[in-house]
């Protein structure tokens, strides 16, 4: 059977939820549940919508194993007077009713990739992580499911064969989330807290496979910080068993410092996960020990007090100077340069970086740092490729305006006369749509249609009338690049950008070069194991380093491969920038070009852009008056404070 301990805080590693499954006996996958009466139901539900009652949304579910045919089984029943069935071509994983699923069976400390299930009645589907030895191997022969609709209620009934991952005492990753798609509204209601749980194995809780004897004890206790501080105490506590590496569990800290856990009986050390401290000062418990010793949990229903006293944690780094560095930039200010990269990658976990600066017109430095994948640990180096994401927006937009300047595209004719579009010609005003509009995000169309509760694209406002970013535009105006020469976009791309400029190194889709040179995207720290793009998409899936694509910016800031007057009109206003609060507005005027953020500085004038596609994040900026610039690619979601800093640390000072 399966119990549960509380969980109520938002935590920054594992969830906090801990679970204990025990052996069954034979269970039939017939959604029948009938043969589950002994186990322990869990309810589900965090969502933070409220249902309007039991028959609004309601569920439970249940867990346990079987160890002679090395499986899991997992029976879950949701009750819902609304349910919404999708067995169109197009159904997606939130245009039904459906239930998704989380398993690392791995779990390993230091890291380790999950697979996702997600089922419904018309529906499966499985996001498994490449780089991990065992989630890589996840596959529908491994799984035995079905979905039965009785009356109000949804039964999921499912046997997964884990094999040798299936250890009694060992513990798991595990979480499950049910989609609610109602008439009115979509709700998510999972097991425990956290993000992105189909790929990111620190917001799953943890499950212990109980052995049939086995009791649980009960662990509470607060934590302190060893001096005074204001800082927010660790929101996990970790616990292993010093007999059984594989039995270790997070659980969750609350605003007090407070927590509580059940574990089997046995010895176990504790620590706070993310907190570097002196190792005599790790965690000091009140019997000046770091365990829980055996005879704290020797009862049927022990309990044990841990008071921990903790280190703060260190301030985040600064290391900016009153003048850049790369004013005068000398060995000297490069290792300050490399101190200032690798004090921000320990403090914002930022795996990998590709760096490059620009001084009088020419690449004056070059360096990589840390890792390509967190759990390879293998370095990243100059042949390393990183997602551009929205960068690959000003490469595409450069082979656009080269295809104007040879008459091939009118940047102010409506793009439906070149190409209609399906997608949203049950709007009429689409029809004003130009490749300018595209290029300076006033098509009126949102960022992404998966964004908008129907997935369907649509229109905000009339185009040409207003400003809101957009990576709808370029797809479609990709497809107008293609019909209207009669090639594919990458042909496009060789020709009139990559060959030109000389970006050898610089791919937009999936190949055998950028699947050996790529390196990992990374949340918190966790490879996320995404694939590589199968297709092309001209609004975020070029990849690169930035010693190659400096040749692009060096090409724009000579202002070569086309007229001067088109690069007048890159760089000239086109959209104004919109801000929700006045203290968000820049110092200096900030605004849209043809496909560049350009910015009026003191320094001059800066152009470039920045790429964000969650675990890859990026930036360059050209100064156009000093001819300097930098370029950086990261393989890490909490990057941004450090890109942030770049334009400070290296030309701008504080």
């Amino acid at each position: 059977m399966l119990l549960l301990a509380g969980t109520t805080t938002l935590s920054i590693a594992h969830n906090g939820s801990v679970g204990y499954a025990y052996p069954i006996g034979p269970i039939v996958i017939d959604g029948d549940l009938r043969d589950w009466t002994d186990v322990k139901k869990v309810t589900l539900g965090l969502s933070d919508e409220k249902h309007s009652g039991e028959n609004d949304f309601s569920a439970f579910f249940q867990f346990g194993y079987n160890l002679v045919n090395k499986s899991i089984y997992l029976a879950f029943e949701i009750t819902d007077d609304d349910y919404i069935r999708d067995s169109s071509k197009n159904v997606r994983w939130n245009t039904q009713d459906a239930l998704e699923f989380y398993l690392d069976l791995r779990h390993s400390p230091v890291g380790s990739g999950l697979a996702s299930y997600l089922i419904s009645k018309d529906f499966k589907n499985i996001n498994n992580t490449a780089w991990d030895p065992v989630a890589k191997t996840a596959s529908w022969d491994q799984v035995e499911y079905i979905v039965r609709r009785q009356g109000h209620k949804t039964i999921y009934e499912c046997r997964i064969v884990i094999g040798d991952q299936l250890v009694p005492g060992k513990s798991i990753g595990f979480d499950v989330q049910a989609f609610d798609k109602d008439s009115s509204d979509f709700t998510i209601n999972p097991w425990g807290e956290g993000d992105y749980k189909f790929r990111n194995p620190l917001s799953l809780g943890d499950i212990i496979f109980m052995k049939s004897e086995a009791k649980l004890g009960s662990v509470f206790g607060n934590i302190h910080w060893s001096k005074p501080s204001k800082d927010k105490r660790p929101s996990q506590i970790s616990l292993t068993s010093t007999v059984n590496k594989l039995c270790w569990v997070e659980a969750n800290v609350d605003s007090n410092g407070c927590y509580t856990v059940l574990l089997p009986l046995g010895t176990y050390r504790a620590s706070l996960p993310g907190y570097e401290m002196p190792k005599d000062q790790r965690i000091w418990i009140v019997n000046k020990t770091t365990t829980i010793t055996s005879s704290h949990l020797a009862n049927s229903a022990p309990t044990i007090y841990l008071a921990s006293l903790a280190t703060p944690p260190r301030p985040a780094p600064d290391g900016l100077a009153a003048k850049g560095i790369l004013h005068d930039f000398n060995p000297a200010r490069a290792k300050q340069l490399d101190a200032f990269i690798a004090e921000h990658q320990a403090h914002y976990q930022i795996p990998g970086v590709s760096l490059a600066l620009i001084k009088d017109g020419k690449v004056v430095y070059h360096k990589t740092y840390g890792v390509k994948n967190t759990f390879t640990n293998i370095p990243v180096d100059a042949n390393t490729l990183f997602e551009a994401a929205s960068v690959t927006k000003p490469v595409f937009a450069y082979a656009v305006l080269r295809l104007m300047e040879k008459g091939i595209i009118d940047l102010d004719k409506p793009l439906y006369e070149y190409l209609p579009y399906d997608d949203v010609a049950h709007d009429e005003r689409y029809k004003l749509i130009t490749a300018r509009h595209v290029l300076t995000h006033r098509t009126g169309f949102p960022n992404w249609r998966s964004m908008n509760a129907d997935n369907k694209l649509n229109l905000k406002f009339i185009p040409g009338s207003d400003y809101n970013y957009s990576g709808e535009g370029f797809e479609y105006l990709k497809m107008v690049v293609e019909k209207i020469t009669g090639k594919k976009v990458e042909q496009i791309l060789q020709e009139e950008v990559l060959a030109p400029i000389g970006l050898y190194h610089t791919y937009f889709s999936k190949n055998d070069t950028l699947e050996k040179l790529v390196c990992t995207g990374h949340f918190d720290n966790m490879p996320s194991g995404d694939g590589l793009p199968g297709a092309p998409g001209m609004a975020y899936s070029m990849h690169t380093e930035a010693h190659v694509f400096t040749r692009f910016m060096i090409h724009l800031l000579n202002e070569r491969g086309l007229l001067p007057d088109t690069y007048k009109d890159m760089l000239r206003v086109h959209s104004e920038y919109k801000y929700d609060k006045p203290e968000d507005k820049p110092q200096h005027h900030e605004y849209m070009g043809l496909s560049l953020n350009i910015r009026e500085t003191p320094f001059g004038l800066v152009f470039g852009h920045g790429g964000n596609n969650g675990d890859f994040r990026c930036e360059f900026e050209v100064y156009k008056d000093l001819k300097m610039g930098y370029v950086l690619f990261t393989n890490g979601s909490g990057a941004y404070p450090m890109i942030e800093k770049m334009k400070s640390i290296l030309v701008e000072g504080k």
